[in-house]
């Protein structure tokens, strides 16, 4: 099938065959990524990342009801480890979420990080831009569970949640620099734990630390996902963000960031492709290897010489 022509005419096996494309790098990839770019850039990107635990996936099932309420279609990149020694991912985010994928206004794709780090995999921007295309109001992309310094989700997102909880260990964390200065909202859930005021009070401490000056300061909702309590509030605090990244001009600024991060990477991933297929499985490099442990030469040199022969 035409697979562009059928994501355009709304056809879920078509962009489910175009993730499938683009995600493994099949020869029709690049194709279908220039046919459907000029028709990107309407979506609302959501990111919402926290620490393993925290009920992402069961908030971000009830954000999406509510967005489906408002009569919003709403695609969902559901990110998951992939595991380091069989290669394989459970991908069990979306048995969170098991009563949206019979919603015709909805299109939940799973996905593993497949070796990349930063709490995404490298092909998720590209599938956000293939839902954009499909028509979505909103993309939302739930991260793996990240620590301190996994972020890719805000080169990603127009707007990111960072979804905590009470009691996951020691409250210094909640201070430290890292994952807590990405975020645009704050949701603390399951707030019907102990601990919910002291963490409370420790973001608002860490948001008056920020010499930075914006204009934005991150609101702190509570929510108990699981009971749907509190979903109403944080929907507002979201819309809120979005509506003032538009008035403000810096949506667009952001976005201009984000296709200029994009470009760099995409030139980094063909150097890096061209250096392993083409220099480091010649014989060459191998004696160059050779040379540097014997030390008759050195690795700088080695380096220096790769890159002269690849930017040449």
């Amino acid at each position: 099938m035409d697979l562009v022509k059928g994501l355009f005419e709304g056809s879920r096996l078509a962009l489910a065959r175009s993730i499938t494309a683009v995600e493994n790098e099949y020869e029709n990839a690049i194709d279908i990524m220039k046919a459907i770019y000029p028709k990107t850039g309407n979506a609302r990107i959501l990111g919402i990342t926290g620490a393993p635990g925290a009920g992402k996936s069961t908030l971000t099932d009830k954000v999406v009801k509510h967005y489906l309420d408002q009569g919003k279609k709403i695609g969902i990149v559901a990110i998951d480890p992939t595991s380091p020694f069989s290669g394989g991912a459970i991908l069990g985010d979306r048995i969170r979420m098991n009563d949206l994928t019979l919603n015709e206004n909805v299109f939940i794709r799973s996905m593993g990080t497949r070796g990349s780090l930063g709490g995404l995999s490298k092909k998720t921007a590209d599938v956000v831009k293939l839902m954009d295309a499909f028509g979505m109001d909103l993309v939302i992309i739930e991260t793996v569970g990240v620590g301190q310094s996994e972020v890719d989700i805000v080169k990603n997102a127009d707007t990111t949640l960072v979804v905590l909880v009470p009691g996951l260990g020691d409250d210094i964390q909640a201070i430290k620099a890292g994952i807590l200065e990405i975020g645009d909202v704050f949701a603390i859930n399951k707030a019907d734990r102990d601990g919910c005021d002291r963490l409370n009070v420790e973001i608002e401490m860490m948001l008056d630390l920020d010499s930075r000056e914006v204009k934005w300061r991150p609101p702190i909702k509570r929510t108990i996902a699981s009971k749907d309590q509190g979903v109403d509030e944080l929907i507002d605090a979201l819309d809120e963000h979005f509506e003032y990244l538009e008035d403000s001009g810096e949506l667009e600024s952001r976005r201009a960031e984000r296709t200029r991060d994009e470009i760099i990477a995409m030139i980094n991933e063909q150097i890096g492709r061209y250096v392993a297929e083409k220099i480091i499985t010649s014989d060459e490099f191998n004696s160059q290897v050779t040379a540097v442990n014997e030390r008759e030469s050195d690795p700088y040199t080695v380096v220096n010489g790769v890159m002269t022969s690849v930017l040449k």
